[in-house]
């Protein structure tokens, strides 16, 4: 008699574990949206593979496909409220957006094969390695590594004719990651 009245709510709780399942985000992927190189934008779920490959993988919203999507493919990717801009086939971690981005490199795609067909094309990257500072000009697209060698020609070129971002550079004593708020100074003057 017992098993008889657990019955009903066994069947009926397996009815829902199914529902249940779909909506939990596999392991390891996050919330998150792929800009294209054809200017399309896909939400969904992304798994980071930014630092061990230059890629990322990305799953529709409800689950149903996977694709692996290279830097050279992809404009932009945020995951979990993080941005990166793609630029040669590499993955730059945003810091500072505007017109100019304060950019840390996350990834290595030099040595890196793409596909054109049966071709396979290596990708040169970009100079510097994960971890290095840029100031990219979106303009003219320009990507300026920032180092302590470089350090004050770079600043002084980005910000040639803001006084204040310039001043700004200059108390970072050389901390690179300080450089953030002399871009934002700059944007912020426009």
């Amino acid at each position: 008699m017992k098993i008889l009245k657990t019955f009903p709510a066994l069947i009926l709780g397996l009815a829902f574990l199914p529902a249940n399942a779909q909506t939990d985000t596999p392991k390891g992927f996050k919330k998150g949206i792929i800009l294209l190189a054809d200017s399309s934008s896909l939400p969904g779920l992304i798994k980071d593979n930014i630092r061990s490959n230059a890629s990322i993988i990305f799953m529709n919203e409800t689950g149903e496909r996977k694709k692996n999507y290279n830097g050279s493919e992809l404009m932009s990717a945020e995951i979990d409220g993080t941005k990166f801009l793609c630029i040669n086939g590499d993955f730059f971690k945003v810091i500072s957006e505007g017109e100019l981005s304060f950019l840390q490199k996350s990834s290595d795609a030099s040595g890196k094969p793409s596909y054109n067909g049966n071709e396979a094309i290596f990708s040169n990257g970009t100079e510097g390695k994960p971890g290095d500072y840029f100031i990219y000009v979106r303009k003219s697209k320009q990507l300026k590594l920032v180092s302590k060698k470089n350090f004050d020609e770079v600043t002084a070129s980005a910000f040639s004719g803001n006084t204040a971002a310039i001043d700004k550079a200059k108390t970072a004593n050389g901390n690179i990651s300080q450089l953030k708020e002399a871009v934002e100074i700059f944007n912020n003057s426009k």
